[in-house]
Order: C-alpha cells, then structure tokens, then sequence
C-alpha cells in the first residue's frame, strides 16, 4: 500500500514550483537577445527584485515592432510579472512605459549614450539585489537625461562615477592632494605605488578627483575634450573591472569615444 506520507514529500515541493505569484513592480530594461524564432531574453533591473530576467514572446506582424521598442535598453517599465520561485527566466504579463522620453529614442547622441550605459548596466547591475534608492538613483537619472537640451557631454561618466556610491566602492576623497596617486584596488589615493600595480598617475589621479565631486547640475564646468572623455571612460571601465567579478571590457566603449568633440 502507498503511503500517503511519500505523496506529500514529493507533491508538496512539486507544486511550490509549479506555482506563481503576480506581482506588480516597475523596472529598467538593461540588455535584450534573441531567444529562438519568436522570443527575446530580456534583462531587467527591477523595483522589487533587483535584477531578473524574463522570457517575451514576440508576435509576428504589426505589433512585433512596437514591443520590441517597449524593450529598448533603458526604457522605464510598469509591469505585471508571473513570478515563480526557482525559475532563472520569468514572465511579464502586462507592461507599459513608465517613464515617457521626449528625446533619448530619436537623438543620434542620446540613443549611444543610452546603448552604452544599458551595456555598462547590464554588467553592473547583473547580480544585485533589490535596492530602492539605486533604482531611484537611476531612474532620476534617465529623467534628467532625457530633459535636458544642453550641457550633458559628461553624462555618461558623472552617472557612472555617482553608480559607485550605490555599489559600495565610491573612492575616498580623503588625501587627495597634489601629488597623490590614486589606487583602483583600495579607491582611494595614495603616495607610495601600491604593490598590485593598478594605480593612476599623479596627474590622472588630481583629474579623477576632480571628477568625483562633479553632479549633473555641475558638470559642464569641468571642460573635456574627445581624448579626455575617451581615456575618462577606459578609466572607469578599469575600475569598475576592478570591483565586479567578471565586468568586461565594454564593446561599446570604442563607439562612445568617437563622440562628444
């Protein structure tokens, strides 16, 4: 005779993995890939969740387009999502612009801007966890992006320098007088080369701390030229390798650096 206690050891967990939950969350679309004929992998940062992945289904016809601009890297979205525990890719029932750009899908400068930081984002962001004030953070940002009409050449690279508050390895400004190095293991500066070699020169290191202290209402004053911004950006590519196990050399670095005389 089967015992009924067996049925419950193996139905019970069975059916906690069948089973989902609809949840409601807004989310940042960082990374999209083809998936078979008709699907995408979809990676979001999420409001609730952090960072999640979902499977979308692409109708074929008039209304493939408009959901693949749904999922345009950085589109803020309001979504309903099937969320089912031990699942490595969920799925969206519902979603809708959360965050309505004026300018960032059509501006040749805004939309590499924007390919750029979903890259760079994607890597950051791909194990974090649920954190309210990033997403915050991030979504202030795209707004004031988006908004403004001028002075936003060094946007890239202010949101990439403030990201690292939110991380937990923004450098430390303390001792950062002339002369100083600047270590990118240990993010502060320093006056002995540290044993690990991974370090700015003195001159590049008076210039990053420059840097840090800029925000989007001020950074028009620190003047840049294409050179400049480019090496700024390899800069912080380097450190951001330094602090996030497996963060690569980003593809799209070489493209941005052509922009922005």
């Amino acid at each position: 005779m089967w015992d009924k206690s067996h049925t419950e050891i193996y139905v019970l967990p069975l059916f906690c993995y069948l089973c989902s939950m609809l949840e409601k969350t807004r989310g940042i679309v960082l990374h999209t890939l083809k998936y078979g004929e008709d699907s995408l992998i979809v990676s979001v940062y999420t409001l609730h969740r952090g960072a999640m992945t979902f499977v979308v289904k692409v109708p074929r016809g008039k209304h493939a387009r408009m959901k693949t601009q749904l999922l345009r890297p950085l589109t803020v979205l309001d979504m309903d999502i099937e969320y089912r525990e031990r699942l490595q890719m969920q799925k969206i029932k519902e979603m809708h612009v959360a965050l309505t750009y004026t300018s960032l899908p059509y501006e040749p400068l805004k939309e590499a801007v924007a390919m750029f930081l979903g890259e760079a984002l994607y890597y950051a962001l791909k194990k974090e966890g649920m954190n309210h004030p990033l997403f915050e953070f991030l979504e202030h940002s795209l707004e004031w992006f988006d908004l403004a009409e001028q002075d936003y050449a060094n946007f890239h690279l202010c949101l990439l320098i403030q990201l690292t508050r939110h991380l937990g390895f923004f450098p430390n400004l303390q001792d950062a007088e002339q002369n100083a190095l600047f270590d990118l293991v240990e993010g502060c500066f320093v006056y002995v080369i540290p044993h690990h070699g991974q370090y700015l020169s003195a001159d590049e290191a008076a210039f990053m701390a420059k840097l840090l202290k800029m925000n989007y209402a001020t950074m028009h004053r620190v003047h840049l030229n294409r050179a400049q911004r480019g090496r700024i950006l390899r800069i912080l590519n380097l450190y951001y390798r330094v602090h996030i196990p497996e963060y690569p050399e980003l593809k799209s670095l070489d493209v941005l650096a052509e922009l922005f005389t």
